[in-house]
């Protein structure tokens, strides 16, 4: 009877055909990933690695109402944002730290540099002088060593930060390339006006006042990475990025066309083959660094350059022109910044202390 029962309740009735129970799965049942917390799901973070071996791939907050999205198709920013400074972002310790570290770079680059009686800076002017009694070659010279050391060290740099580490790499950097900036800023400063004159406009009406306004623009045209002066001290740990916003809207490069802008101004206010020397030394270090620059970040960015390279342009404003570059209608506040206060009052502070400049300059045998 029982065994009779079982057979009957085992099968069911005719017509009736129940469904097959799903077979269980041998391994523990996968869990269901819960949703980020409301706080994290508005952090949208700056910088993203694709993967362990992939580009990276650098993200900015729209200004303006700009939207965004993975590739930028819509316009939205792929890079960073430019000259962005928030006080409640910064810590005091970090700033202590900042101008105890320039102090000592500047005592060391005094005692090892500067001093001819301790450094060796006027040992090294005179043996790159001896290579000529030309002060254009000299000049020349300058340029090219530390054209040499500033290029080839930053293209070096994604390996070598890999051995050493960024902060490091910073460091070594920046010892060998200041010492030698220096040098190439005071002789150009002593023998500006060494050379043989080619022409002479400083008695034409206009002419100062264009060569005053042309040099206060080209400092506008800073990179903005100059303005992370924890980076540069080496107090954060330093980043290679990828800008998008503000000067970046009118050039990629905009470090080399300001420098442009500062030669071609300084040029026609000297007027000779000193001036002309250090122009095509400095134009010239400037061009490679522009294509030394994209080729560096078409390496770490991949793609996600890519999209930036085709909606900027290294002229300025081309990309503006040909419709490549929308500007938000608010653009003017990517430069109403801190950074930017900074170099308005800085530029004005060098050109009054100019005679300053020159009087200290004047003081080294170089």
């Amino acid at each position: 009877m029982a065994s009779h029962l079982r057979l009957h309740l085992s099968a069911p009735p005719p017509g009736l055909r129940l469904p097959r129970p799903r077979p269980r799965p041998r391994g523990p049942l996968p869990r269901t990933a819960a949703p980020p917390p409301p706080l994290l799901r508005a952090v949208r973070p700056r910088l993203l690695i694709s993967s362990a071996a992939g580009p990276a791939r650098a993200r900015g907050s729209g200004i303006g109402g700009a939207g965004e999205n993975s590739d930028g198709e819509d316009g939205g920013l792929v890079g960073e944002d430019s000259a962005a400074f928030r006080l409640g972002d910064q810590r005091v310790a970090s700033w202590v730290y900042f101008g105890g570290i320039l102090a000592v770079v500047l005592w060391g680059l005094n005692v090892l540099w500067i001093d001819p009686t301790t450094g060796v800076g006027t040992r090294f002017l005179e043996a790159i002088a001896a290579v000529s009694d030309r002060h254009e070659v000299t000049m020349l010279l300058l340029i090219i060593i530390f054209a040499i050391v500033h290029s080839g060290m930053a293209s070096l740099r994604a390996n070598g930060e890999k051995i050493i580490g960024e902060r490091a790499y910073r460091v070594m950097f920046a010892g060998i390339s200041l010492p030698l900036a220096v040098s190439t800023v005071v002789y150009f400063i002593n023998h500006r006006y060494d050379g043989i004159q080619l022409w002479q406009v400083q008695g034409i009406s206009g002419i100062h006042e264009l060569v005053w306004l042309s040099s206060f623009i080209s400092f506008f045209f800073l990179y903005p990475s100059t303005f992370n002066l924890l980076e540069v001290a080496a107090v954060d740990k330093p980043k290679f990025h990828m800008w998008e916003t503000g000067i970046m809207r009118i050039t990629r490069h905009p470090q080399m066309v300001g420098q442009v802008i500062w030669c071609l101004a300084h040029t026609l206010w000297i007027g000779n083959s000193v001036a002309v020397a250090a122009s095509i030394g400095l134009i010239g270090h400037h061009l490679f660094g522009a294509w030394n620059g994209d080729r560096r970040l078409a390496s770490l960015y991949g793609e996600t350059f890519q999209v930036l390279k085709k909606r900027t342009s290294v002229v300025p404003f081309a990309a503006i022109v040909d419709g490549r570059q929308k500007l938000p209608k608010d653009y003017y506040k990517e430069f109403v910044r801190l950074p930017y206060l900074a170099i308005t009052a800085l530029t004005l502070g060098a050109y009054f202390s100019h005679p300053l400049m020159q009087a200290s300059s004047y003081q080294l045998p170089w």
